[in-house]
């Protein structure tokens, strides 16, 4: 992503320097890719330095932590005030608060920007999220503005998004719901070939179906591509690329990242979590084959007739765009609660207009989420906004299907079926919470609200008449 970066910069007018620890990688790319174009190298960071105009810019594109740390703690020395270090890693946002606020004692200005869309978007135009210090972006907004995805309209996928880790956070939590679509995606295919028997051109071709329809995006469009690749490995030609991967799923952190951020902040990011089980579940391959030779599951099923798959399909793709509605909806909820927390202003139609080209969770509807925020800039949860809900009840048959017969059939679906789970959670008036509060109250005195009495008043029971009447501090991590 960076050298692409680099050449993006370039090809909008831009004279680019360079630098890599290892000579040899900046100089093949200085001779290689960026020859004869504005690029220029510096073999130590003090030449590298030298070769920025003031205020000058330096992005680093390091992996998360103790790296980026270290190459910050190299670079700053060399750098005067109101110069400028943009972070265009993967990093977790607390790391950024931490750096904006190092640097400011500094004088030297720092950005924590998300850069969504991977190689080909770092080329071509990604999403950009970028957070900080704010004194930072006026001089840096035509740049990354310039290199950004463009809308139909040509507003470009790149604003400021808020003060110290905003930007990194939000990419967080773009990170989370890609995890959500993925796992989403990858349930939908399994249910499709064990319930319909599809094959990879089946498969390939009802995917591109859904994506000229609601389901239109990045995802389900390589998704379809993928399906149609044939192994180059295999001499006869006849075999699939995706059918010879090993079935265990990598995570680099914000995935992870996002899941802790809603426990702390108390939001029931269920779907976005169980996506990062699942990847966990998939990495346990050696159990897990171990475990299909010992553990009982439902007897094979017969595949669907031939006149019910395409009632079954349409059932699947309901269920998928449901689900995914629901982790969007779950994924705001927890950017608007992180902004309380963290005391953030954000704008959450421009977080749903950057997300809206160029990055990897790109889809037709976030347009629609941009609409409401528009019209509700105060909805609590995009699930209540008439356009949402109207699809959520039209998909509601098949997406209650769908998760049953998963469920039947041992087919393992755990967003789909935690995704409708949290729409039943958020739409009852009335929870089972009430025995969790008196068992609590029960062992440990933890007391309780009643019906009948206002919110915020307290009681304890002595439910063995044992107990007496003194109770535990009421209090909420």
């Amino acid at each position: 992503m960076g050298e692409n970066l680099v050449l993006n910069f370039e090809s909008r007018g831009y004279t680019v320097a360079v630098y890599n620890r290892t000579t040899k990688t900046m100089t093949n790319f200085v001779e290689g890719r960026a020859k004869g174009k504005n690029i220029v190298g510096g073999t130590t960071l003090e030449e590298f330095v030298g070769l920025l105009a003031k205020p000058r810019k330096v992005m680093l594109m390091v992996m998360a932590g103790k790296v980026t740390d270290g190459v910050i703690d190299q670079v700053a020395p060399l750098l005067e005030a109101g110069d400028i270090i943009i972070d265009g890693g993967n990093s977790e946002f607390e790391d950024t608060n931490r750096r904006t606020a190092a640097l400011r004692a500094k004088n030297l200005l720092f950005i924590g920007t998300g850069v969504s869309g991977g190689e080909e978007g770092a080329l071509t135009g990604p999403s950009i999220m970028p957070g900080g210090n704010p004194a930072a972006w006026p001089a840096v907004k035509p740049l990354f503005q310039a290199i950004s995805a463009k809308v139909a309209d040509g507003t470009p996928c790149c604003d400021w998004v808020g003060d110290d880790g905003a930007g990194h956070y939000v990419k967080m939590v773009h990170n989370g719901i890609e995890y959500g679509d993925i796992q989403l995606i990858c349930e939908a295919y399994q249910l499709l070939q064990k319930v319909c028997g599809f094959n990879n051109e089946q498969l390939a071709a009802v995917f591109n179906e859904w994506n000229k329809g609601d389901l239109d995006s990045y995802l389900i469009e390589i998704a379809a591509q993928i399906f149609a690749v044939k192994d180059d490995q295999d001499a006869s030609g006849q075999s699939y690329v995706l059918d010879k991967i090993l079935d265990t799923a990598g995570q680099k952190g914000t995935g992870k990242w996002t899941a802790v951020s809603a426990l702390n902040l108390g939001m029931p990011l269920t779907l976005i979590g169980e996506s990062v089980f699942a990847r966990c579940l998939s990495a346990q391959k050696d159990e897990r084959v171990a475990a299909s030779a010992i553990l009982p599951g439902v007897p094979e099923q017969p595949l669907l007739p031939a006149a019910e798959i395409p009632g079954f399909v349409k059932k699947v793709h309901d269920a998928l765009l449901a689900s995914k509605i629901v982790s969007y909806a779950q994924g705001f909820v927890l950017i608007k609660a992180a902004a309380q927390q963290y005391k953030w202003g954000l704008n959450y139609g421009n977080v749903a207009l950057l997300w809206r080209g160029g990055c990897i969770i790109r889809s037709q509807f976030l347009g629609d989420i941009k609409n409401m925020f528009d019209r509700t800039p105060d909805i609590s949860n995009m699930m209540l906004d008439p356009f949402f809900s109207k699809i959520l009840t039209e998909c509601m048959a098949g997406w209650r299907e769908v998760a049953a017969l998963a469920m039947l059939r041992g087919i393992p679906s755990p967003c789909i079926t935690a995704g409708l789970t949290y729409y039943d959670g958020y739409r009852s008036a009335r929870l089972p919470a009430n025995l969790l509060q008196a068992q609590r109250d029960f062992f440990g005195a933890h007391q309780y609200e009643r019906v009948d009495q206002p919110r915020g008043k307290f009681f304890h029971t002595n439910w063995t008449g044992r107990g007496g009447s003194t109770a535990s501090n009421t209090y909420q991590v």
